[in-house]
């Protein structure tokens, strides 16, 4: 990050934390110009969350911070209350714009609007989805926020994390109120996905109190703090082993008690459609992931096209390698495949170890042929580690954290572990691709290096643009970058991934809005994708319990091909590669139809013309 940019944060956090007292007239009341009224109402929402005050990583520990031992409440009325403030937020920017706007303001003032008219949208439904599954809500992101993201660099933090630690015992009883409530009123998750929410929930109770990551991490960090003596160290780990052992494990018990409950209630259906509101829920999500207008039958027939024309360049390198007989289904050839010797590492640490080493080589190798590429090449660092063994089993093959706002945390590629052969050898460089550069690193590396704009800027968030960029540097990888010139089965790996998302299209669709089972859509997956039915399964039940997320992937990488042939198709031996890649990453995070206005309005400053 540069100085500037830190800088210019640490600026407005300043000004957040003085705003208390009484700040600047000009800020709070009458800012000056969209990028002034877009950067209060964000700072207006940091302080609204104390989570989000500490991953930026500005004021924990410092005199400003005055977050560092709350939570945010999980309760009706703290959402009611962030309604209020979104909608009031949303009236005032009418206020700057979008008339009288140009460049990179008018920009802004379209991707703030856009963002909370899409807030308001979900706003609609009080009981839009599930308030815990096994990927999300309290008991999988407060564990993770408290262990890998709260600082620990002095006593009084450790202290703050002691209140944190009480704060989230709360927050487990206000989670069973709500998810009791919701019961109530018709909202049941599927018998599968509450099997597996009494999995986790029972993993985080398996261990006592002194040997749960919440104590042990604490006591790990104290250890780097030479402020903090041994005593005082032992005294902090005792504090909070009496948290876990007094609130939180109750709050564990209780929720497993309920969902002990919940399962004899509910059924095996797995669409939204199950809830009352449910297609209405469906058709909003959809919206908001793919930032389109397209509907659930259109992206559907899309999904079926795609498989066809993915499954016919898979099968050509399965005959021309000789893997397996022409007659037999995909996922038949694709197990002859990971058969071969030294396809699957050894399910042990060593083995996990080797395949942490392997996709570390990998991301060298591609940081090596960036610049070629790329003109912004960020400078963060990127960490690949294990998904934490308390959530393997309802998470993810992997995912992406990306750094702090001030470097103090790169960004991390977590990969699930639990069985290395889930991620066979030939598989694990486009993933690394997709995960880390010149994917999702890349991209919210780049977010943060933006120069002249709002704080909202660098932090949104849109689906389809980050991950069908994702998706995109999969491709790229191939036919810009040649890093499958003598790697056939690398390059298979990177079409059985791109036929995934292509079958996410389909199956995401078929879950929610056609009626499918959980059996019908792993059937789907298996027999187009070939992938281990264990990883299909976690999947399958990832879409049961996000409708919509999985179908941005594809939607967005299709959009930014098509962007990019129109611009090679305008600029001919005009286009730079490079230059694309800066209007898409350097510009930040937005809807697709305003990307498709920004790669347009470049092309014509490259021709010469007036937008």
């Amino acid at each position: 990050m540069t100085s500037k940019i830190k800088k210019g944060l640490a600026a407005l956090a300043g000004l957040a934390a003085a705003g208390l007292i009484g700040a600047s007239m000009w800020f709070w009341f009458t800012p000056v110009g969209v990028n002034n009224y877009v950067n209060k109402i964000t700072v207006q929402f940091l302080l609204r969350s104390p989570e989000s005050l500490t991953s930026l990583g500005l004021l924990d520990d410092t005199l400003l911070d005055f977050h560092g031992h709350r939570l945010t409440p999980f309760t009706r009325e703290e959402e009611l209350r962030s309604i209020a403030f979104v909608r009031q937020a949303r009236e005032g920017l009418n206020r700057y714009g979008p008339e009288g706007l140009d460049g990179q303001e008018r920009l802004t003032w379209h991707i703030a609007a856009w963002m909370m008219d899409d807030q308001l949208a979900q706003s609609r439904f009080e009981r839009g989805g599930y308030r815990l599954t096994q990927l999300d809500g309290v008991t999988v992101q407060l564990p993770q926020f408290l262990t890998d993201v709260h600082p620990v660099r002095s006593q009084r933090a450790a202290q703050r994390y002691l209140k944190r630690l009480e704060a989230f015992g709360e927050i487990l009883q206000q989670a069973h109120d709500r998810i009791a409530e919701d019961r109530d009123h018709g909202v049941l998750p599927p018998d599968f996905i509450v099997r597996r929410i009494l999995d986790q929930l029972g993993a985080f109770l398996a261990l006592p109190a002194s040997q749960n990551v919440l104590v042990t991490s604490l006591e790990t960090r104290l250890k780097a703090v030479d402020s903090v003596s041994p005593s005082q160290a032992a005294e902090l780990s005792q504090q909070a082993q009496a948290i876990v052992e007094q609130r939180i494990f109750p709050g564990y018990r209780r929720l497993i008690t309920l969902h002990q409950d919940l399962l004899r209630q509910t059924d095996s259906r797995a669409g939204i459609e199950r809830i009352p509101q449910g297609r209405d829920i469906y058709t909003a999500a959809l919206a908001s992931h793919t930032t389109t207008r397209m509907s659930a039958d259109e992206i559907h027939a899309l999904g079926l096209s795609e498989v066809q024309r993915l499954k016919g360049e898979m099968l050509a390198i399965l005959n021309a390698q000789g893997i397996g007989r022409p007659s037999h289904p995909m996922a038949q050839r694709i197990a002859e495949l990971n058969a071969q010797a030294g396809q699957i590492f050894p399910n042990t640490e060593d083995g996990r170890a080797a395949m942490i080493a392997h996709l570390q080589s990998i991301h060298e190798r591609v940081m090596r042929a960036a610049p070629r590429h790329f003109k912004t090449v960020p400078p963060h660092p990127l960490e690949i580690v294990r998904v934490p063994e308390y959530q393997q089993d309802g998470s993810p093959g992997g995912y992406y954290n990306g750094p702090a706002l001030d470097g103090s945390r790169p960004g991390r590629f977590y990969i699930n572990q639990k069985d290395t052969a889930d991620n066979p050898r030939w598989t694990l460089a486009s993933f690394m691709i997709h995960e880390g550069a010149p994917g999702h690193h890349f991209q919210a590396a780049a977010a943060l290096s933006i120069q002249g704009v709002p704080l909202m800027r660098q932090m949104a968030n849109f689906t389809a643009y980050a991950e069908g960029w994702a998706l995109y540097a999969e491709r790229i990888a191939k036919t810009d970058m040649g890093l499958y010139q003598d790697d056939p089965l690398g390059d298979l790996g990177r079409l059985q991934a791109e036929m995934f998302r292509a079958a996410r299209l389909v199956v995401d669709t078929g879950l929610h809005a056609k009626g499918w089972s959980r059996g019908q859509a792993i059937a789907y997956m298996i027999e187009h994708t070939g992938m281990p039915a264990a990883e299909i399964e976690r999947e399958v039940e990832r879409y049961v319990v996000s409708p919509g997320q999985a179908t941005a992937y594809k939607v967005g990488q299709l959009a930014i091909l098509e962007m990019r042939r129109q611009a090679e198709a305008a600029l001919g031996a005009r286009f730079d590669v490079r230059d694309f890649h800066e209007v898409v990453l350097m510009n930040g995070g937005m809807p697709l139809e305003l990307m498709r206005h920004t790669v347009e309005r470049w092309v014509q400053e490259q021709l010469g013309r007036r937008p």
